[in-house]
C-alpha cells in the first residue's frame, strides 16, 4: 500500500515538473495581439543585450522630478490602456512604458530572463538618454510586471517601487507553496533586498493573484513601506474600486520621495 502511494506521488510530481517545463511559459506570458503599431505616435525601439529590440513609449513631464518605469501585466501591451499613461503623467511623473519581448511589436520571445533584460535596458535609457539619476526612477510593476520590477530594484539603485496586484512568485499563484526545484519570478526571495521606499497596492477579492501575495510581499519588505488594501477589489478593477484613493496613494508616495 505504501509503495503504491509512493509511486503515485512520484508520478504526480514528475507530471507537475513536466507540465511546468513545457506549458508554464505559455500560461505566464499569454501575449495578446498587438494593440498598436510602430507607426503610432511615441513608439520607439530599445535594444536587447543579445540583439534585437523591444518597443516602448515615453511620456515626458517637464515639471516632474521623477520618472515611472512601468512594467505591465501578462495579458496587456503598451497599447492596451492608452489613457493610463497620461493619467500617471498627470500625477507628477514622466512615464516610460515598455513591452516585453514577444509582446506588441517587440521582437524576440517572452521569458523571465527576457523581461529582466528589457527592464534593465529601459532603466539604462532613462539614465543615459534622459539624464536621470537612479534615485529619480520609480519602478511600477503591475501583476506579472512586479517580477522584473522587484528583480531590478534588488540589483540596481532606484528611487522607489510601486507594486499593483503582483505575486510572491508565478508558480505560487497556483500551488501556494514551493513544490518544484525551480520557480519563475521568485519575488518573495528578493523583496527584502530592496532598500528604497515601497508602495504595495492590492485588492482583497483578487482571484487572479490572491490577496495574500500582496500581504506576504509587504510583510517581508524592509522599511520604508506603505500599502493600500482595497476592500472587495479584484485583479482588473483595482483602480475603479479604489477611486481617488488609488491616485492619492501614488501622489502621496511621490511627494514622500521629494522629502527623502
Amino acid at each position: 500500500m505504501l509503495q503504491t502511494v509512493a509511486i503515485t506521488l512520484i508520478v504526480l510530481y514528475a507530471g507537475a515538473m513536466l507540465f511546468a517545463l513545457f506549458f508554464a511559459r505559455g500560461m505566464i506570458f499569454p501575449a495578446p495581439p498587438a494593440n498598436y503599431s510602430d507607426n503610432d505616435p511615441g513608439v520607439f525601439k530599445l535594444p536587447l543585450p543579445e540583439g534585437g529590440t523591444f518597443s516602448a513609449r515615453y511620456f515626458p513631464n517637464p515639471q516632474a522630478t521623477h520618472a515611472l518605469l512601468y512594467s505591465h501585466g501578462n495579458g496587456e501591451d503598451i497599447g492596451s490602456n492608452p489613457e493610463l499613461w497620461p493619467w500617471l503623467r498627470d500625477m507628477g511623473f514622466s512615464v516610460l512604458a515598455y513591452d516585453y519581448p514577444g509582446y506588441g511589436t517587440s521582437g524576440g520571445r517572452a521569458s523571465e530572463q527576457a523581461c529582466y533584460d528589457a527592464i534593465e535596458s529601459a532603466y539604462n535609457w532613462l539614465i543615459e538618454e534622459q539624464g536621470l539619476t537612479p534615485e529619480q526612477i520609480v519602478l511600477f510593476g503591475r501583476s506579472v510586471g512586479g517580477g522584473p520590477t522587484i528583480d531590478l530594484a534588488a540589483r540596481k539603485p532606484v528611487g522607489g517601487v510601486i507594486l499593483d496586484g503582483t505575486f510572491t512568485s508565478a508558480f505560487r499563484v497556483m500551488t501556494q507553496k514551493r513544490i518544484l526545484p525551480w520557480d519563475c519570478f521568485n519575488s518573495i526571495a528578493k523583496i527584502d533586498k530592496i532598500y528604497c521606499p515601497l508602495l504595495v497596492l492590492h485588492g482583497t477579492a483578487d482571484r487572479t493573484v490572491p490577496f495574500w501575495h500582496g500581504q506576504a510581499l509587504y510583510e517581508k519588505a524592509a522599511e520604508p513601506k506603505s500599502h493600500l488594501w482595497v476592500e472587495g477589489a479584484g485583479h482588473n478593477n483595482l483602480i475603479e474600486s479604489a477611486g481617488s484613493r488609488y491616485s492619492d496613494a501614488i501622489v502621496n508616495f511621490r511627494q514622500s520621495l521629494s522629502h527623502e
